[in-house]
């Protein structure tokens, strides 16, 4: 059986979801090299063609459901603070 993590949803404040824990960190861990402190903003575009080289195979063969953990890691951390975003369209930059 997959360990599970539970993540937030800034959209939803106090609710939590259970998601598979290896694909959350590998997400995670992509999303925040894509958007390196001091980096500049990006927009969904940009932040999904700057993290799927970074994804290991074995978990998102060949990008498959990356655009849905993309989404829900992005939630995830604005909730915790650790991203944020501006503008419209909507970019994204690290915060934290």
């Amino acid at each position: 059986m997959n360990e599970k993590v539970e993540v937030e949803n800034v959209n939803h404040p106090g609710k939590t979801e259970r998601v598979d824990r290896a694909k959350y960190e590998a997400m995670r861990a992509a999303m925040l090299a894509a958007l390196s402190t001091g980096g500049p903003a990006l927009n969904a575009a940009e932040l999904k063609a700057a993290i799927l080289p970074a994804l290991p195979d074995a978990l998102f063969p060949g990008g498959s459901t990356a655009g849905w953990w993309i989404k829900c890691v992005q939630l995830d951390l604005e909730a915790k603070g650790v991203v944020g975003r501006e503008g419209k369209p909507l970019r994204f930059r690290r915060t934290g």
